[in-house]
């Protein structure tokens, strides 16, 4: 017969599910921006051990309460993902396989080719004599994973820098 109104004896759970614990308990937390767009959402970053092992949307953020488009809800994979190319891979003209190479090598030839190529279309001035300091052979096409700090200091070295026309960024709101 049942007996109502009593606790019952046992608990509906194992010894093994009441000793497992959430992954983040103990977790150092950080507050970070959502680096895709620039609508700002606010995410929780979790590390151990200067690890790190996930991130959420903020629920105290203004902006997203907590909620993440899917490409914040996946921030991060950016991050740590296995399938993620850590090192410099180069295939030359014609070749049919990639080449390891350093991160100086690889710097040195984007610092040469922009130059070289800067160099072979600089127009410091048009035809009536105004001034144009203009580059139109280069153009920067920025990433929704460019944080907006990086996209000023991008904007400031391709447009005021170099003098390249042509810098935009495929973020939008």
């Amino acid at each position: 017969m049942p007996s109502f109104g009593k606790a019952p004896r046992q608990r509906p759970y194992s010894r093994q599910t009441v000793a497992k614990s959430s992954r983040l308990r103990d977790a150092n937390v950080t507050q970070t921006v959502c680096p895709y767009c620039a609508v700002g959402c606010g995410q929780l970053a979790y590390t151990k051990a200067e690890q790190l092992i996930d991130i959420e949307g903020d629920e105290r953020n203004p902006i997203n309460e907590g909620t993440l488009c899917p490409k914040g809800a996946n921030a991060f994979q950016l991050a740590v993902n296995p399938h993620r190319v850590t090192e410099v891979l180069y295939r030359a003209p014609y070749s049919d396989r990639w080449e390891r190479k350093s991160m100086d090598w690889a710097i040195e030839q984007i610092a040469a080719r922009v130059k070289r190529a800067r160099d072979a279309d600089f127009a410091a001035c048009d035809t009536k004599g105004q001034r144009l300091n203009s580059v139109r052979r280069i153009g920067s096409l920025g990433g929704a994973t460019i944080d907006n700090e990086e996209n000023y200091l991008l904007k400031k070295l391709f447009g005021g820098g170099l003098g390249i026309v042509g810098v935009e960024n495929q973020a939008r709101i």
